[in-house]
Formats: C-alpha cells, structure tokens, sequence
C-alpha cells in the first residue's frame, strides 16, 4: 500500500486500530466487531464472523504463529530449567518430563493467542485481501 493510499484511508475515518484488532484476536473474537468467535475448532479459523458476517478466510497466519510460539516457550524454559538445575539437582528423568510437560502444554496454551493476534494484524493492516469491501458479505 503506497504512503498515498494510507493518507486516503485516515483522511476518510477508515483506519482500523491495530492494538484493538489484535487484542481482539488473542481473546479469540473478531477482530472487527469483537464478539463473534474467531476460531470454529482448536486453530481453525471460521469463515465468516457470525455476527458481523465478517470474511476471516483471507488469514494468512501459516507457520508464523507456531515460530513465535517456539520461541516465547523456549525462551522462557531455557532460564527456568537452567535455574532449576542448579537449584535442586533433579535427575535428568524429572527435567525431561516435568519439562517437557510444562513446554507442551504452554505451547497447547499460546498458540492460540498468537495466532488470533496474528490474524487481528492481518485483519487491521488489510493484509492478504482484508482490505477488499466486495468480499464482505451483506449484513
């Protein structure tokens, strides 16, 4: 989108809140209208909002949200699971499995969250065809 365009789309009224749409993602709700569910299953993403009748099969999130993932859980069990060991010496048994446990399930917990952020920016930066009005159903 040329600088030209983005001047146009503020100047009109028509400029959607970032912040907002990717909170709104995270919580797993429309990044439009907030209310209707972003995901029909664990990460699918719906059609269509059913409130606000919304297009949401433009979402291009892919691998991004599982990159990030990886990353925040790693970065936050590589100083704990240090720390631990140096603490109480468990047995490398305890680390594998009470590790592993904890960066299973933190993953199964954000990704999730990123990937409902994800779309909110892809969403509010007219990314990947949000931005057409003729895909938008009638209300």
């Amino acid at each position: 989108m040329t600088n030209g365009a983005l001047r146009e789309m503020a100047a009109s009224g028509d400029d959607r809140a970032t912040g907002l749409a990717m909170r709104r993602g995270a919580l797993g709700r429309c990044p439009a209208c907030g209310q209707g569910r972003l995901f029909s299953n664990f990460l699918k993403v719906a059609d269509h909002c059913p409130v606000c009748n919304e297009a949401l099969h433009h979402q291009r999130a892919d691998d991004g949200p599982a990159y990030l993932t990886i990353l925040i859980v790693s970065h936050l069990g590589a100083p704990i699971l240090l720390a631990a060991y140096m603490a109480w010496r468990p047995s490398a048994m305890t680390m594998i499995l009470s590790f592993g446990a904890g960066a299973i399930i933190l993953s199964l917990a954000l990704l999730p969250v990123i990937k409902g952020g994800m779309v909110g920016l892809q969403w509010a930066r007219r990314m990947h065809g949000f931005g057409s009005e003729p895909d938008r159903a009638a209300r």
